[in-house]
């Protein structure tokens, strides 16, 4: 008999212990230059965390249990933060603004608060079905070094997790079994044909720089939110098929996320964090989706 998981629920496969009570309509938010923000004050109260404050870096914080402690770590004037280890990108820098700290509205909605209660995410819900989908292939190599091809990474990853699952009872679904190219738009039809699904595309990465390393996951970017590494423009405001996931996708990135990150702690394999990118294979599935980079090949 098939699980059938429920993505309310994954979360809870991370350290991040979540918060069981609804969301509060009295969150404090700020307006400027058009652009809303929530105070960490405000975070802080929803939540019944503790705030402390040393020098940029302000700590929000809530002991849960004897063993379990609730901690959210941001820093002045940075993009990253911290959320029980695992980290993140925001989407703006947290500022101050009218004697406040803050994050932004979209921070809160579509990433912290997703992440600390996601048993009230609106449109989660069960699934049966895990869509695989190893990344190049074919006349697309991917990234290469002297031990081989991306493509083939991707799919020995594909084809060991496709085993771990099916031994627990999972339908999975894998875009590609052999070494053969599919446009991005064919492994989203692919994707697209189930139901009750969510979607991983495996990937590796690669750098000029021969020293990076470490893990990361991205998911979609929500409208306003710029692709990973460049600035905001015009087509960001633009709403994808995807986003309707935004919040099932950033779920799912922290659950998946914080287990690669405890699974590699022992090699002390850097934790790169979640992001958001505008990837078209992300971009039109209408499953809660995320792509993974597994380590770069291009370190020794």
């Amino acid at each position: 008999m098939l699980h059938k998981f429920n993505l309310k629920i994954l979360i809870t496969l991370l350290s991040i212990l979540v918060i069981s009570t609804p969301p509060s309509a009295a969150i404090q938010t700020l307006t400027n230059k058009s652009k809303k923000y929530v105070t960490l004050n405000s975070i802080a109260a929803e939540y019944g965390l503790k705030k402390t404050t040393s020098g940029k870096k302000i700590t929000l914080k809530k002991r849960l249990s004897k063993k379990n402690i609730l901690k959210l770590v941001f820093n002045r004037g940075s993009s990253i933060c911290y959320m029980n280890g695992v980290k993140f990108g925001l989407s703006a820098p947290v500022t101050w603004i009218q004697g406040n700290l803050v994050v932004t509205q979209l921070d809160h909605s579509k990433m912290i608060n997703p992440i600390l209660r996601p048993k009230f995410i609106p449109n989660a819900r069960s699934f049966r079905t895990i869509i695989i989908d190893p990344g190049h292939g074919g006349r697309d190599a991917g990234a290469v070094n002297r031990l081989g091809t991306e493509a083939r990474y991707n799919l020995t990853v594909a084809r060991t997790l496709e085993a771990g699952l099916k031994k627990k009872g999972y339908n999975v679904i894998m875009t590609r079994r052999s070494d053969h190219f599919l446009t991005l738009n064919q492994r989203v039809a692919i994707a697209n044909r189930y139901n009750n699904a969510i979607f991983i595309s495996i990937h590796f990465n690669a750098s000029n720089r021969k020293s990076a390393r470490g893990i990361e996951t991205f998911t979609l970017s929500p409208v306003g939110v710029a692709h990973y590494g460049r600035k905001l423009k015009n087509s960001d405001f633009r709403t994808r098929y995807g986003n309707q996931q935004d919040s099932a996708n950033i779920a799912l990135a922290t659950a998946v996320h914080g287990q690669m990150k405890e699974m590699t702690a022992k090699y002390a394999v850097p934790d790169r964090g979640i992001k958001r990118a505008r990837f078209s294979v992300l971009s039109n599935i209408r499953h809660p989706a995320i792509l993974i980079e597994g380590g770069f090949m291009s370190n020794p």
